[in-house]
């Protein structure tokens, strides 16, 4: 009886052991391009080691150029998850494989609940442009071709006002049209004189002078732009696009992700403030599923139709 009840131990320590090595010792954070590297993997440093502790892993951080990096990286396997997921590139992982990754969770705002933001159109303060119109025959920024705020809002609106594509400038409404790389490139573009018009993406919710409550206004402001809300002009908003996803992948041993979303969900509610820092805004998690970006999949489908015809 004893051997029998020592062959069960061992064998359920064996079990253990196997299931302990067959964790992954590494885990792989997708940080979206197009804003300052440094600082990003700066605001990140907290979740590698909230992450680090709580799963008994070495956290890296996959910051990438681009926001073509990130959905490559989750396709292929090399990025695990990403906390501030941008709704069109998700849309560009789901319609490659939907299989591909789980949603966790959507961005909610901690302090109004809302759920949304919104692509916009800025000019410096000082410029004559007062609307979207003003700005025929001028220079134009977006950020990167799978941003949603930077690209695929502002690309339907302007394909209905103006009519043609980004590929002949909107029927030749702009002088050029220019992929910055970034939503911070955009606003930079605009201060230098680089780009007459730019888009960009913000909440449009709380404190204008501090560059609402989340989105690339507040981040500029607080790298070293104290006045910049003074600097530009809003012309233009796009209707309410839903906050990112927060996404683990599905290439991941199956108990050992159910940990990660676990340890995600942990940082939010025991490290709130590493996790706005991620974020880059006063947000938490809230409950979303595939429907919440149903709009955001068929606007990128369209458009993929699109280019390749």
């Amino acid at each position: 009886m004893k051997a029998k009840m020592l062959a069960i131990f061992t064998g359920a320590l064996m079990a253990y052991g196997a299931n302990a090595a067959d964790a992954p010792k590494e885990l792989n954070l997708g940080i979206l391009g197009g804003q300052n590297a440094t600082q990003q993997i700066g605001d990140n440093q907290c979740v590698k080691q909230f992450f680090d502790k709580e799963l008994n892993v070495d956290t890296k951080l996959r910051n990438s150029s681009d926001y073509s990096g990130v959905i490559q990286g989750l396709l292929g396997g090399k990025v695990d998850l990403v906390l501030s997921m941008s709704p069109a590139s998700y849309a560009s992982v789901y319609l490659q494989d939907p299989k591909a990754v789980d949603i966790v969770g959507i961005a909610v705002d901690d302090n109004d609940q809302s759920k949304g933001y919104h692509s916009v159109v800025i000019v410096k303060a000082d410029s004559p442009y007062q609307k979207l119109e003003d700005l025929k025959g001028k220079s134009f920024g977006m950020a990167d071709p799978d941003s949603t705020s930077g690209y695929l809002m502002p690309n339907q609106a302007f394909k209905k006002i103006f009519g043609g594509t980004i590929d002949d400038k909107y029927n030749g409404f702009f002088s050029s049209v220019t992929f910055s790389g970034g939503h911070e490139q955009d606003v930079l573009g605009v201060l230098n004189n680089q780009f007459d018009g730019a888009v960009t993406w913000t909440s449009l919710v709380g404190d204008y002078d501090k560059g609402y409550s989340v989105g690339a206004f507040n981040r500029i402001i607080s790298m070293d732009h104290p006045d910049l809300m003074k600097q530009i002009r809003i012309i233009w908003q796009s209707p309410l696009i839903p906050n990112g996803p927060i996404l683990v992948s599905n290439q991941l041993p199956a108990d050992f992700k159910q940990k990660v979303v676990a340890a995600i969900k942990k940082l939010d509610t025991q490290d709130h403030s590493c996790f706005i820092k991620a974020m880059g805004g006063t947000q938490h998690i809230g409950p979303a599923t595939l429907a919440d970006y149903q709009n955001i999949i068929d606007m990128k489908r369209d458009l993929m139709k699109g280019s390749r015809g």
